[in-house]
Parts: structure tokens; sequence; C-alpha cells
């Protein structure tokens, strides 16, 4: 998802949610045939344009980006809106990122919730100490309301309150399509099966929302599974010019179309929850973004996530507000790492394929290079033979006799019994020996399956338990064995007496 830069907004549109609407935008109003070649422009707002931003001046969330990338979009709640309510200023020099001037209001705003933390005057006696310490304990929990004074309503906390404890800064990928590229995400409330079950009745509903124009083909982009059963769909628009040349509409042009109050509607009877325009931050915005901190967060915090960011020129810091957001980055990051896993494991199946593949490769090269090797040699065999044939009845010329010559001198060079040969024969010898002592090592060695041999183990234990266990049993009996006897060697003397 993107960031909606410079988006041009439809007529009645406002800024919708999840998306950087509303810089530098442009009104036009409703064409009764939807064209994106000639938009009627009836009058520039400021930079801000008219609409009520939150905070920042974002509209009510930053996305739905992890820090690893912005794959899930940047545009479902990270939410740079909801730090702060503030009206931001519509007037034309008030700079692409400028903080409003502080209205009386806020003012009275940061004093009633100063008074409500610090010192209450509603009950006039101790009890206010602790009421100020349980207004406190609310601000920073960011629930509940604070009350101070009998005559003055009490303060409303909420987590985007300066004082609220439960806040972070994590990171989110800055898209790098440029507004030619023309794409729009569309984030609905269905599975991602259903999507593409039913991707061309989409396309063709996307045609027919856009006029039913012939010249325009609604083309898809991508799928994506997102958390809570929503899937991200991204289109663009191609649109072919009567003398046969196409472009792609531009993105924000396409998305100011669909932000249109009757196109909005449509949309949201087909489940698209939200829409936006994916296109980069120019050097200008993030710098201006980066300078000043969101309403809410301590400027010291801002800064050590800049100084903290991994990398400045792909990832950009946005706060986390709330455990709502904690848990849905983390859900983000759970899909983003299925999807990792499910394309680590297509990869490794990938992998694994072009193994076999090349090791059947490799087993038929080596074939076709022994069939090879069998060629050439037949077809040396034929090309003697016809030599041969050629030659016949010929005498032998000087270069055959050279060559003659030549093939002597080597034959009787290796068949030397000092040179070559017996070198060879030498060397076969000893090829042969070792060959011989190799394959009977190989036979005397022998392996033992290591369950086998734990089994070997157990039985051999067994074994030896059973005969210690027999020798204590024969021990036990001669003791009894020597006993009898020494019983009867004291006994046969004393009858002897008797008897005598």
């Amino acid at each position: 998802m993107a960031f909606n830069f410079g988006a041009t907004a439809g007529a009645g549109a406002a800024n919708p949610t999840g998306a950087f609407g509303g810089f530098g935008t442009t009104t036009t109003t409703a064409a009764p045939a939807f064209s994106f070649s000639a938009p009627t422009n009836t009058g520039t707002g400021g930079l801000f344009g008219a609409t009520q931003n939150k905070g920042f001046g974002f509209g009510t969330s930053f996305g739905t980006g992890t820090g690893t990338g912005l794959g899930t979009g940047l545009g479902t709640g990270l939410g740079f809106g909801g730090f702060g309510t503030q009206q931001q200023q519509t007037t034309l020099g008030s700079g692409l990122f400028s903080q409003p001037a502080q209205t009386p209001a806020q003012s009275n705003q940061l004093i009633n919730t100063a008074s409500a933390l610090s010192a209450p005057t509603l009950l006039g006696d101790e009890r206010d100490a602790i009421l100020a310490k349980w207004n406190q304990l609310q601000a920073f929990w960011g629930t509940g309301k604070g009350y101070f004074n009998n005559n003055i309503a009490p303060v409303e906390f909420t987590q985007e309150n300066p004082f609220c404890r439960f806040k972070a800064v994590g990171y989110s990928l800055m898209p790098n399509n440029k507004d030619e590229d023309g794409l729009v995400v569309l984030v609905f409330n269905r599975k991602e099966a259903d999507i593409r079950g039913q991707q061309q009745q989409l396309v063709e509903s996307l045609h027919k929302i856009l006029g039913g124009n012939q010249t325009l083909t609604v083309n898809v982009e991508g799928v994506k599974t997102m958390p809570d059963d929503q899937t991200e769909v991204i289109i663009y628009v191609v649109e072919r010019s009567p003398n046969g040349t196409s472009r792609r509409v531009p993105a924000t042009t396409l998305y100011a179309h669909f932000e249109q109050a009757n196109i909005k509607s449509s949309l949201q009877q087909l489940g698209v929850s939200l829409s936006m325009a994916r296109t980069e931050l120019s050097p200008a915005q993030v710098k201006q973004l980066l300078q000043n901190p969101p309403a809410g967060v301590d400027p010291i915090i801002w800064e050590q996530a800049k100084v903290d960011n991994p990398d400045p020129d792909k990832l950009i810091p946005v706060p986390m507000v709330g455990f709502k957001e904690l848990l849905r980055r983390l859900k983000v990051q759970d899909q983003m790492t299925k999807q990792h896993q499910t394309r680590l494991d297509i990869i490794s199946e990938d992998i694994s394929e072009l193994q076999k593949n090349q090791t059947t490769t490799m087993a038929k090269i080596a074939q076709y290079k022994r069939k090879l090797m069998a060629l050439s040699h037949r077809t040396l065999q034929v090309l003697i033979k016809q030599e041969i044939q050629r030659k016949s009845g010929y005498a032998i010329q000087a270069d055959e006799e050279q060559l003659r010559v030549q093939l002597d001198t080597i034959q009787c060079e290796l068949n030397a019994p000092t040179q070559f040969k017996g070198r060879l024969n030498e060397l076969m010898s000893q090829i042969r020996m070792q060959n011989h002592f190799g394959a009977v090592r190989a036979e005397e060695r022998y392996y033992i399956d290591a369950d086998l041999l734990r089994e070997i183990k157990q039985h051999l234990k067994q074994q030896q338990e059973g005969l210690s266990h027999l020798i204590s049993i024969i021990k036990d009996d001669l003791e009894d064995i020597k006993l009898i006897e020494h019983g009867l060697n004291e006994s046969i003397p004393i009858r002897g007496g008797v008897f005598s």
C-alpha cells in the first residue's frame, strides 16, 4: 500500500481511512463519464486541502506494513492519525507538514490536563491528591476521564494523550512506486482463496465501476493475504488511445476516482474496506515528516528512533499506540513469516528438482561422451579404409614417408625397455597391486547399524546380569553347603562319645 501524497480527491470525497491523503490535493467535480485523460479542476485547496487530519496531518492510519517490508501495505492502522485531535490549518502558505498554530481551545485542553494530573480541586481536601494519582494512572493507561473541577467538564484520556505509556516506534518500508505506474491497492474483507476464485468477475465489476469504457482495461498486479481474513489486491488501469498507443492511468487519478462518494459505495458493496494509491514519498516529504514528531510522541524518543533506523533510505519510523496496534503488527509479521516460509519451501522444492535434473543431465552427458568416443573411433576406421582405398596403387609420397619415419621412431621409443614402456608397465603393476590390496581391505571392513549395535549391547548387558545373578546364587549355595558340613563335623564326635 502507499502513502498517497498528492492524491487527486473527487468532489465530496473525504480523506480516506488509512491513507496519506490530503497532501497537495485538488478538488475535482465528478464527470458524467469516467475519463482519466482530462480531469476538470474547479479549484485548489491549501497544501493540506480542506480535510481534517488528526495529529500529524495524516489519515487515521499509516499502514499495515511491518518493519521488514511494505508487502502488506502501509494503510490499515499504523496510525499517524490518532495522536491528538488538532485541526490542521488550510492556509496556502502553511507548508507541507507545518504544524498548526496553537488555538485557545488547545491551550485550555493542556491546562485542564495539567490540572487533572497535578492539582485537582474537586473535593477540596486530601482526597484531591488521591484523585490526582488516579488521574495520572488513567493518563498513563490511556483511558478514562479525569475529574478536577466541579465547574469544568472532565478531561478525556485516550491512548493518544502525551502521558500514555503504551507507545513505541516501529519501522515500515517506504513504497518505491512511481505515480506513473498507476498502482492502487484495494483491501477486501474476503479470503484470498475467494478473491482468486472470482478474480475475473472482480475485474469485470471494477470495469463496470469505471464506467464500462472500452478504452480502459483493468489489470491485477498481485493478490496477497492479510491478517483477519483480509486480502490485498493491487490493480492498475491501462487506457488505450484511438491512435493505438496505451498508457497506465496515474495512481493518484485512479485513486481520486475511487474516492468519489458513489464510486466508493460501489466498492464497499464489492467488499472493499480500504483503497489507496501506492506512490513513493518525495525527499522533501520524507524530510519534513522526520523533522516533526507526531503528536503525543516525545521528541527525544522520535529522535532516538531516527538514529536507530537500520536503513534510513528504505525504512521510515512510525508510532505504535496501544496493545491493539502491537497485536496487529504481530499478526502482520506472523503472516509475512508464513509467506516467507512458504516461499522458502517452494524454493527448496525447486532446488531439489534442479538437483535431480542436474544428476540426470550429467549422466546423459557422460553417456553421450562415451557414444561420441565410439563414433569417433568408427569414423576414424572408416576414414582409414577410405584413405587406403584412395591411395591404392600409388607410390608412397614424401610427406607420408616422413610421417611413417616419425611413427616408427615413436614406436621404438615406447618399446624400449628402459623408456616409457617399461615405466608404464611398472606403473600398471603398482596400480593393480593397489587395487588388489584395496579390494582386500574393503572386504575386511564391516559396518554395524547403530540400532543393531545398541540391541547387541543390551543383550550382552542382560547376559552379564544373568551371569552375575547365577554366580551370587552359587556362592550362597556354597555357603550353605559349608555350613552343613561344619554342622555335621561337630555332631559326629558327640554321638561317638555317647555310644562308646
